[in-house]
């Protein structure tokens, strides 16, 4: 069996539409389809082909990969979107100016890195390929 690609990743968030809104503002995610589950709003936000669900859990606090990693837990780091157009994203930066982390702008060897964080502590690498996409070799 081969795997196409990822479909979504499930995120817990603060604030359902405060976190949706954002993924609009920022990074031109729309809303595709929401519900109500034990009493919470939900929903699965769309760009291109990513996809993201997001459920409210205003009880949690925002994502803390490395308490997470203290307490003993295996986490997950960050997750990647990928972009194709340098100038839409650098608009966004002058825009919205988010914080970058690492120092700014990372040069990889096939890609160029935007590390930030949503509202909810989620890192984020924005990842632009000097190509169309990654080329192992």
């Amino acid at each position: 069996m081969k795997v196409k690609q990822l479909d979504h990743l499930n995120l817990s968030v603060i604030n359902f539409e405060q976190s949706a809104e954002w993924y609009k503002r920022v990074l031109g995610f729309e809303i595709v389809e929401q519900g109500i589950q034990d009493g919470q709003p939900w929903g699965v936000i769309k760009n291109g082909d990513a996809m993201l669900c997001i459920y409210q859990h205003p009880e949690w606090g925002p994502h803390d990969k490395h308490a997470i990693g203290d307490a003993g837990f295996q986490r997950v780091a960050h997750f990647a979107l990928r972009i194709t157009d340098r100038a839409q994203w650098e608009e966004v930066m002058k825009r919205e100016n988010p914080k970058l982390y690492y120092g700014g702008e990372i040069n990889w060897n096939h890609s160029t890195a935007w590390y930030i964080k949503d509202p909810n502590g989620y890192e984020i690498e924005i990842a632009l390929w000097e190509k169309t996409g990654p080329a192992f070799d």
